[in-house]
């Protein structure tokens, strides 16, 4: 009997399909996985924007995880929008009673406009329940210098960021160089179990289609950990995913504002 490789997204909605769970959803199926889901919030939102928020209560949360795991389980997990410390509690507990494995935490904290999306306490819950739970966490620079408490200086010497974060937290770290400039982005892998650095690199695209990247990368890395990809394999095919996706997307329009990127690109135009 065949069995499909099985990930277990925890995330908001966008109402918009660009990002959250609606990209994470899209990302597992072009990169091989079966995609359950745990509804964290709802979001009015387009390509301008978000409008509205409202947050699913913990105890729902806590119903959903429940239906999922005790029936389908989950081979690897991607968890983005996690929006109060009592929904991360609560989170947090469920994912110590299943032992969940390769779990992906995309660090949801910091808005694009730099206006944190975080009370303190729930950052300090997310910091402490979750991040030691997880397997690899894959910020941004603004959130990587969240964690860190410290502004970036010297972006030549991006790889040492990441194994400040990765030694502070006991964690391996993904940190994402979108933020940054230059001709090429640079993502960097510091496992955290071997010391390995390990630097993803393509080519800088020049396109407002970057909706949901950060979402839609961190799926494609659980999905193939979900299929037995090593930390670095699956860094790496999640880093080529997401390259072709914007490179492919940047020839629609969609919407008045920044628009997503090509999630099924391979199928063709």
């Amino acid at each position: 009997m065949k069995t499909y490789p099985k990930l277990l997204i925890i995330a908001g909605s966008d109402s918009g399909g660009g990002a959250g769970i609606q990209a994470d959803i899209k990302s597992a199926g072009a990169c091989g996985a079966y995609s359950a889901t745990i509804i964290t919030a709802i979001t009015a939102q387009n390509t301008l924007g978000v409008n509205a928020i409202e947050g699913v209560s913990p105890q729902m949360i806590a119903n959903q995880l429940t239906a999922v795991m005790d029936d389908i389980g989950a081979d690897a997990l991607k968890i983005g929008m996690l929006h109060s410390k009592e929904v991360i509690e609560e989170v947090a507990k469920h994912l110590q009673h299943y032992k969940a494995k390769h779990i992906v935490l995309d660090p949801v904290m910091v808005a694009t406009s730099g206006d944190p999306l975080l009370q303190e306490d729930a950052i300090q819950a997310l910091m402490h329940q979750i991040i030691p739970q997880a397997e690899v966490i894959t910020p941004n620079v603004p959130e990587m210098e969240l964690l860190l408490g410290e502004t970036i200086k010297n972006t030549t010497e991006f790889s040492d960021y990441a194994r400040a974060l990765a030694e502070k937290f006991k964690v391996s770290v993904l940190l994402k160089a979108g933020h940054l400039k230059g001709d090429k982005s640079v993502d960097i892998l510091f496992n955290v179990k071997t010391k390995q650095i390990t630097k993803l690199s393509s080519p800088r695209i020049t396109t407002k289609n970057t909706h949901g990247t950060g979402c839609s990368l961190s799926s494609a890395l659980a999905s193939y950990l979900a299929q037995g990809f090593s930390l670095e394999d699956a860094s790496q095919k999640a880093k080529t995913f997401i390259y072709q996706a914007i490179k492919a997307g940047g020839d629609y329009k969609l919407g008045k504002g920044s628009g997503p990127i090509h999630h099924f690109y391979k199928l063709g135009d």
